[in-house]
């Protein structure tokens, strides 16, 4: 039986029955709205400034240059400290060097026509850079006339925490091109007890704790990453570098902090 009176049922049924859907509605929604957050990022009209350190915790002169890089910190850069382990014989291990990152300097060393390696060794959108003691880390981003990007990238965060996906769109103009995946960490640190920096606590940010090259691609493609499990002492960033795959010039780079 209705306890609505006659008289008021066509006044008031619409609005009661609106009123019982209501809960219904809402709860069938919440869950495609509390999905997931999504992370992303999408590259700019300018190129982002890709900042290579090559460093050993076995080298005397690389602690300034480690410094100088952590400067860098929030500003609009890709940037990665590559440990390598030609230092390791003088006694101490550098626990995050590997022939990857060697082979990495090597190849950037062929570019330059550099006839040997050595640390601590920035580079600066692929090129050799000696005067980085000259520059404040606050005056590294780009410039208001610097290079445009060639390339454009979007890069999200997929099915899973460590999973990632990034388009690339190369401009008008660009042949074959390449990249490579890093992922890099904050809030490294060692007490070295042997070598030239014995005694010394180390303080590392950036740290590549992954690098991946990919292959050479012709025009827009999709590429996929499985990055290693993040650690919650420190802060990771997922970083993709596009360059020129003759020249190594980077076209774009990005860099990706989620929270997950």
């Amino acid at each position: 039986m209705s306890l609505v009176p006659p008289f008021l049922r066509g006044r008031l049924w619409p609005a009661l029955a609106a009123l019982a859907i209501a809960p219904f509605v809402l709860t069938t929604t919440l869950p495609a709205w509390a999905a997931a957050p999504h992370c992303e990022v999408q590259s700019g009209a300018q190129r982002t400034p890709v900042i290579e350190l090559f460093t050993s915790e076995g080298c005397s002169s690389c602690p300034p240059a480690d410094q100088w890089l952590s400067g860098l910190k929030g500003a609009p850069v890709v940037a990665q400290a590559f440990h390598v382990g030609y230092w390791d014989y003088i006694g101490w291990v550098d626990r995050f060097a590997t022939p990857a990152n060697t082979q990495r300097q090597r190849d950037l060393a062929s570019t330059n026509r550099l006839s040997n390696i050595y640390t601590p060794q920035l580079v600066r959108d692929g090129r050799d850079w000696p005067g980085w003691r000259g520059t404040p880390p606050a005056q590294v981003g780009p410039l208001p006339s610097g290079p445009m990007a060639r390339a454009a990238i979007t890069l999200q965060q997929t099915d899973g925490v460590d999973q990632y996906s990034a388009r690339v769109t190369p401009g008008e103009g660009v042949g074959t091109w390449s990249a490579y995946w890093t992922v890099t960490e904050h809030g490294h640190n060692s007490r070295v007890k042997a070598g030239e920096n014995r005694g010394e606590f180390l303080k590392h940010d950036f740290v590549v704790r992954q690098y991946t090259p990919v292959g050479r691609y012709q025009g827009a493609q999709t590429l996929g990453f499985v990055a290693l499990a993040s650690t919650p002492a420190h802060p990771r960033q997922i970083n993709l570098v596009v360059q020129d795959a003759r020249s190594g010039e980077p076209l774009q780079a990005v860099s990706l902090q989620c929270s997950g």
